[in-house]
């Protein structure tokens, strides 16, 4: 009996010096996520981040503390069909000034790279502001200048939804889109390069191939791929094919990696078919109460988890993109983008901000140097940004 529990407390001391590394490294180092959704949640929810919201969102302000986040991009979204965008977006940002404000000892919006060293210095979570849809500026080179001044430091050219000037995946790889043109037209070159003249990132997720091309070279700054993953792993419209990987490394940009399970796993989809064929009656009982089938899925989510659970691919999956995406475009190269309060399904063991030291210990554990994994957490990221400063 003693040699057994001798035998049992050896192993757990010897788990416990193995989990300690990762652990030391991340929170050691300077964490960054590229892309977070809760500030629409907030906006039609109602949801308070000011307190602990697990079970019902990925983020609230503690949780960014206790996953290791050191800065996080806030993204500033609404839907393409959504009237005055411009005016949303402000609505957005306003609620992160106010959610700043209401907790300024545990975070600041920072506007400058000497901001991000000065908010990491006191320990604090820098908030950062990325506009998701180049619709959201309405065609205005001044409502862009307005953005920037209001602190964002990245937009995606386009959403799912094409605008005047550029053309999206979604768009570009459907068969039923009437577009007028692909990719940037002449008007779309000058947001680019009023971008790389503000100092604003220039964020490639969500645009049609044409469009990443005509942006690749138009612009003069690294360019920023705020949330995707590689085609090659998972077909889907959202992810990079290798050569616009390979172009991106060459570019000294940054793509950071979606934690969405339809975007990683290949296979997600046909399971998520599934699902939602054993719950036909009951989906289609929702919609005729609401037009949006994200509500009906999310909800039929919440009320079978066992079954959500089931659905998600394991988190070495999400470690493959990564493994991937530095074979093609390298180490500088590589960052996080997790879509965290914008996806209704991530890896196994991602529940939420707080499970970001699993990323840690993962990348250790696949033969990454700490040197390496500190790029990937968010070097990389800090890099684009300052290059991309006036």
């Amino acid at each position: 009996m003693k040699k057994i529990t001798a035998t049992l407390l050896l192993s757990l001391f010897a788990l416990s010096f193995f989990a300690q590394p990762s652990k030391k490294l991340h929170f050691g180092s300077i964490v960054a996520d590229t892309h977070n959704d809760i500030l629409t949640n907030i906006c039609t929810e109602g949801n308070n981040i000011d307190y602990d919201l697990t079970g019902k969102t990925h983020s609230d302000v503690n949780r960014f503390k206790k996953g290791g986040v050191d800065l996080q991009i806030f993204s500033v979204w609404c839907d393409g069909k959504m009237q005055n965008p411009f005016s949303w977006a402000n609505r957005e940002i306003d609620s992160l000034y106010a959610i700043s404000l209401r907790n300024w000892q545990k975070m600041e919006i920072a506007f400058s790279s000497k901001d991000i060293r000065r908010i990491i210095r006191k320990r604090k979570l820098v908030a950062m502001i990325g506009v998701e849809g180049g619709h959201m500026m309405e065609n205005d080179l001044s409502k862009l200048d307005s953005l920037y001044k209001r602190g964002t430091r990245y937009m995606t050219l386009t959403w799912n939804n094409s605008n005047p000037w550029a053309t999206s995946a979604m768009d570009e790889s459907s068969a039923t889109a009437a577009l007028s043109h692909k990719g940037l037209t002449e008007f779309g070159k000058q947001v680019v390069k009023r971008m790389n003249e503000l100092g604003m990132m220039v964020d490639l997720s969500h645009v049609g191939e044409q469009t990443f091309w005509d942006a690749i070279q138009t612009t003069t700054k690294p360019v920023i791929v705020s949330h995707s993953c590689a085609y090659t792993l998972c077909p889907v419209y959202r992810n990079l094919k290798d050569e616009q990987i390979k172009a991106v490394g060459k570019n000294n940009g940054v793509i950071c990696v979606n934690f969405f399970s339809g975007f990683i796993d290949s296979n997600y989809s046909r399971r998520n078919e599934q699902f939602i064929k054993r719950h036909k009656t009951e989906r289609d009982s929702i919609l005729k109460t609401v037009s949006d089938p994200y509500f009906a899925d999310d909800y039929l989510f919440k009320k079978y988890p066992a079954e959500v659970q089931a659905l998600r691919p394991p988190l070495s999956m999400l470690i493959d993109h990564i493994d991937y995406l530095v074979r093609l475009a390298g180490i500088d190269h590589v960052g996080l983008g997790s879509d965290f309060d914008g996806i209704n399904s991530a890896p196994q063991q991602l529940d939420d901000v707080t499970n970001y030291p699993l990323i840690t210990d993962a990348l250790l554990k696949r033969g990454y140097s700490r040197k390496s994994v500190k790029k990937i957490l968010g070097e990389n990221v800090l890099r684009v940004y300052k290059a991309n400063e006036q």
